[in-house]
């Protein structure tokens, strides 16, 4: 695996994952095609090669870059892709806010929520993909540090931290008629507790928000 190139890409099956939210125990069911995810989050070396910054709080070429917003992530998303020869996913208006997904395009982009869990859970139906302490780093054991990318094991698709170590920014808003605009993450960080590091478990932010345990991970589509 090239961590260093930070955009190694794992096919995902299709499938069914049934998402739900705590607050207002509801479910759904979503459908999905297939698809290519990163097999690690975003490294500070490949961010850094495609967009001359280095955001991060901690510093180091195999971690994951942090402390970058959802704006960030989605500008870097459409950078990757001008740089690999791919159609950007993503239509910006330079005087706005505004953001649309365009499905149709080969680029590199955000996962959806639902492309998320799919992945994370890999055929599993439990919370975990396996022993925690096996799989990810949080808070009992990071030493309450990011840690380098690739270092635990990955699950049965071929997917590393997919829980632990930093949080992953979603495409998908979390609910927009109590909480306006702000973006899904999932996964758990390093400084989270066992609890946060499930394949369900939903955090919500701004999407300006950044911190020193949020990252991101591409994805794309199968055309």
């Amino acid at each position: 695996m090239d961590v260093l190139t930070g955009h190694e890409m794992v096919d995902i099956p299709p499938g069914r994952v049934t998402l739900s939210d705590r607050r207002t125990q509801r479910s759904w069911p979503v459908e999905l095609q297939p698809y290519r995810l990163a097999a690690c989050p975003v490294t500070q070396t490949l961010y850094a090669r495609v967009t001359g910054r280095r955001p991060s709080t901690s510093v180091g070429s195999r971690l994951p870059v942090e402390n970058v917003s959802w704006w960030d992530a989605v500008r870097f998303c459409n950078a990757l892709s001008l740089r690999d020869g791919l159609t950007p996913a993503y239509r910006l208006t330079d005087d706005t806010e505004d953001v649309a997904w365009d499905r149709s395009a080969d680029g590199y982009r955000l996962p959806s929520e639902a492309e998320w869990e799919h992945a994370c859970r890999a055929g599993t139906t439990g919370p975990r993909y396996g022993d925690l302490d096996e799989i990810a780093w949080y808070r009992g054991n990071s030493g309450e540090r990011v840690h380098e990318v690739g270092e635990k094991r990955p699950n049965a698709w071929g997917l590393y931290d997919m829980l632990g170590n930093v949080w992953d920014w979603c495409w998908d808003v979390y609910d927009a008629e109590v909480y306006g605009g702000y973006r899904v993450l999932r996964g758990g960080g390093w400084f989270d507790e066992h609890w946060s590091c499930r394949a369900s478990a939903r955090r919500r932010s701004h999407p300006t928000f950044q911190v020193d345990d949020v990252g991101f991970r591409v994805a794309r589509s199968v055309t």
